[in-house]
């Protein structure tokens, strides 16, 4: 039996994703024509032909000016502005409740709520440790305003929550100031979902919450009616490709008025006058969306979403479920000819709350840990695409690696000398530890011969050392730019 039809006889939910199949044969040809194995959908998501073919035709067929304005070709670009819209609301279930403002990507959105949180001393923002440095930046917003910071501890070697130390952080609010609990739905490093019911048990003990849902919504389904968080974070090009440079906050409309912008810009203020120095910010998502939206790309927001209905979110999530599993546990049947394991999985080593995010790092027979920076380019020599690095997700790394506050005061001390890449070396000197990893995840048309290509370049590295696969070349300033992706 081959491996992929004892795959296919473990999995049988997977034959029910055959569409998939007939959808990457359609629609994303260029995969098979250019023999690319592309295991990153967690960095970005791939659009479909069909996708550009229908937004080509849409703008040709529109003349579509600034929406700053009433002329004709202004009020086209906002009725597309505007149903593009209505289709994020509907397809998170949040009309009516949410109010959506589009950003430059999640990132952006979560900009805007850290600088117009309205953070005093005594208030408290709170984040679970796994949380991406966009999330992380909200603490500077917190800092300089007075409030307190807390970070909620992950378990090993799962990556999870701490849920006592949880609550214990959450019975520390005062819930007559603002609160904030920011945390992602899913880990971008670790895959680990983390349960959404902690909106709710966070809103019982005085916290507005922010949900991270830029890692979870390419492969499972949000809905706002379901569990309510008061923000949340979306970036679309991770959930279908295309357009890139366009995000997404959602703002339940109970608590929008109580961000403050600390500025404004054009096309957020009703009114502003240089001799009076006062303005009148507009109201809603006019009021957040500064400067000139990216009007053009806007619209096929609306395409990429009907894209995915058309296919089905449980359709998506039961194939990377079932890849997935298949795929750890051939990773972790992987030793070296001594017996040792090749490879250390971070995180969940079962498809139990975890998505299509699988972080590893190899070792060679003696258990001293391989280069990733190497193992990324031996990679990309067969066609792979992977991610390596930090993942810009600092605290699970930490975590998973079981490096401390002295590790990184040692990578401090360079001062603005630092880089990924140099605090590696750091790091392999105090001990052989790690302060980057390999992550593959899975998507929207990844398949078996995929997985299977990259368990074969796996395989490969049985028996062989640092020696034997090489050095890795690099340069530290393209390094830091290259492989210390999000």
């Amino acid at each position: 039996m081959t491996a992929a039809s004892e795959f296919l006889a473990q999995h049988p939910d997977y034959a029910g994703t055959g569409m998939l199949d007939e959808l990457r044969a359609r629609d994303y040809g260029r995969l098979d024509a250019q023999e690319h194995a592309y295991l990153d959908y967690t960095g970005g998501g791939l659009h479909a032909d069909s996708q550009l073919r229908e937004h080509v035709d849409l703008l040709a067929s529109h003349v579509y000016g600034n929406p700053h304005s009433a002329n004709p070709s202004s009020m086209a670009t906002t009725d597309a502005v505007e149903r593009s819209r209505a289709a994020v609301l509907e397809y998170f279930n949040g009309t009516g409740e949410y109010t959506a403002i589009f950003t430059l990507n999640a990132s952006g959105a979560l900009k805007l709520v850290g600088e117009a949180y309205p953070f005093v001393p005594g208030g408290r923002l709170l984040m679970s440790a796994d949380n991406h440095n966009s999330v992380n930046g909200i603490r500077e917003f917190a800092r300089k305003k007075g409030a307190d910071i807390d970070y909620v501890p992950l378990t090993t070697p799962e990556l999870r929550l701490d849920l006592p130390a949880l609550n214990t952080l959450l019975a520390k609010a005062d819930p007559s100031r603002d609160n904030l609990f920011v945390f992602p739905a899913q880990s971008n490093f670790s895959g680990v979902k983390h349960p959404l019911s902690l909106i709710d048990t966070a809103h019982a003990h005085g916290w507005q919450v922010f949900l991270d849902a830029a890692a979870f919504v390419p492969t499972n389904r949000l809905d706002l009616r379901a569990v309510s968080p008061d923000f949340a974070s979306i970036s679309f090009y991770k959930m279908f490709g295309y357009p890139t440079g366009v995000g997404c906050l959602l703002i339940r409309n109970s608590v929008l008025a109580t961000l403050k912008r600390p500025w404004f810009a054009g096309g957020t203020v009703n009114f502003a006058t240089v001799q009076g120095r006062l303005h009148v910010l507009a109201p809603r998502e006019a009021g957040f969306e500064d400067g000139t939206l990216n009007y053009l790309s806007i619209p096929a927001v609306e395409i990429g979403l009907r894209h995915l209905q058309r296919i089905g979110i449980d359709v998506i999530q039961t194939r990377v479920r079932c890849l997935t599993d298949w795929l750890i546990r051939e990773l972790l049947a992987l030793h070296h000819g001594n017996g040792r394991p090749m490879v250390r999985i971070y995180g969940p080593t079962s498809t139990t709350m975890r998505g299509g995010t699988v972080t590893m790092n190899f070792y060679d027979p003696n258990g001293h840990l391989l280069d990733y920076r190497r193992i990324d380019e031996l990679a990309g020599l067969e066609r792979i695409s992977l991610r390596t690095g930090c993942f810009c997700n600092p605290g699970a790394g930490e975590i998973a690696e079981g490096l401390t506050e002295e590790d990184m005061r040692a990578g401090m001390a360079l001062g603005t000398d630092i880089t990924l890449p140099r605090f590696l070396e750091i790091m392999l000197d105090r001990g052989g530890k790690s302060a980057g990893a390999i992550r593959v995840s899975l998507g929207l048309v990844s398949n078996v011969a995929d997985v299977e290509r990259f368990l074969r370049f796996a395989a490969s590295l049985r028996d062989q050392t640092a020696l034997t696969i090489g050095a890795a070349p690099y340069d530290i300033a393209s390094c830091r730019v290259i492989r210390d992706g999000s």
